[in-house]
C-alpha cells in the first residue's frame, strides 16, 4: 500500500502540515525530504531502512557521495540535494548569528556550529571574530587536521584575531568521535590561546567542543 492509501493522519506531510515538523519523527522527517520511495518500497518504509543503514540522520546527511550514491534508492541527485539543505541551514543560522549580539546568545552559536563543522569527518579548527559590542564580524575554520587532532598555532590565531580587528573571539573545535567532552590538551590550549590573546588586548570568550549529541561551552562550564 502505497502513502497515498493511508489515513490522512497518518501521512507525513499531512502531519506535518497539520501539526508542524517537530510532531514528525525522523523518519518521517526523512521520507518527507526523500518525496518518494522505490517500487513495492513506500518513503518512510525506505526511510527507515536508511536510517538502519547509516545509523542516524547525522550519518545520512554527513555520508561521503560515494557512500551515499552506491546505495539503491539514492544517487546523486539526492545528494547534492542533501548538501544543499545543509548549506541553507548553515547560511539560515549565519544570518542569525550576524543580527544578535553573540555572546548573549550562546544556544544560536551552538547550532550553527553543529551544522558548520559538526559535521565533519575531521577535526576543524573555527574562530568566530567579534567586534567590540561582541556582533559577528566573521567566523572562519582556521585549521583542519586528522580525525583525532587537529594541530592550532597560537600566533597563527593571534595574527588572524588582529587581522580581522577583532575585539573579541570565540573559538570552536569538533570531535569527529562525536564525544563532546573536553580534552586535557583542549584545555590547555585554550589557556595557551586566553594567555595570547591577553598581551593584544583581545578577550577570549569561550571556547566551544561539537559532538554528536551537544556542544559543551568552556564558559558555561566556568572555565573562562
Amino acid at each position: 500500500m502505497s502513502i497515498k492509501q493511508w489515513p490522512q493522519a497518518e501521512r507525513p506531510r499531512e502531519k506535518l502540515l497539520a501539526h508542524g515538523a517537530a510532531s514528525l519523527t525522523d523518519a518521517e522527517l526523512l521520507a518527507v525530504f526523500l518525496g518518494n520511495g522505490l517500487i513495492g518500497v513506500d518513503a518512510l518504509a525506505l526511510s527507515r531502512e536508511l536510517l538502519t543503514e547509516f545509523g542516524s540522520l547525522k550519518q545520512f546527511f554527513s555520508a561521503s557521495a560515494q557512500k551515499f550514491c552506491q546505495r539503491r534508492g539514492l544517487g546523486i541527485a539526492r545528494y547534492v540535494k542533501t548538501q544543499a539543505v545543509l548549506e541553507l541551514c548553515r547560511r539560515s543560522l549565519y544570518e542569525d548569528l550576524k543580527r544578535d549580539v553573540v555572546f548573549s546568545e550562546p544556544a544560536l552559536v551552538k547550532n550553527y556550529l553543529q551544522y558548520s563543522i559538526g559535521m565533519e569527518k575531521r577535526e576543524v579548527f573555527m574562530l568566530l571574530y567579534l567586534d567590540s559590542q561582541h556582533r559577528l564580524i566573521k567566523a572562519e575554520p582556521l585549521f583542519y587536521g586528522t580525525i583525532d587532532a587537529s594541530p592550532v598555532y597560537p600566533r597563527i590565531v593571534v595574527q588572524s584575531a588582529l587581522a580581522h580587528n577583532a575585539a573579541a573571539v570565540i573559538l570552536a573545535h569538533n570531535h569527529p568521535s562525536g564525544v563532546a567532552e573536553p580534552s586535557r590538551a583542549d584545555r590547555a590550549i585554550t589557556e595557551r590561546l586566553t594567555q595570547a590573546m591577553a598581551l593584544v588586548d583581545i578577550k577570549l570568550l569561550d571556547h566551544f567542543v561539537v559532538g554528536d549529541a551537544e556542544v559543551i561551552s568552556f564558559a558555561e562550564r566556568g572555565w573562562l
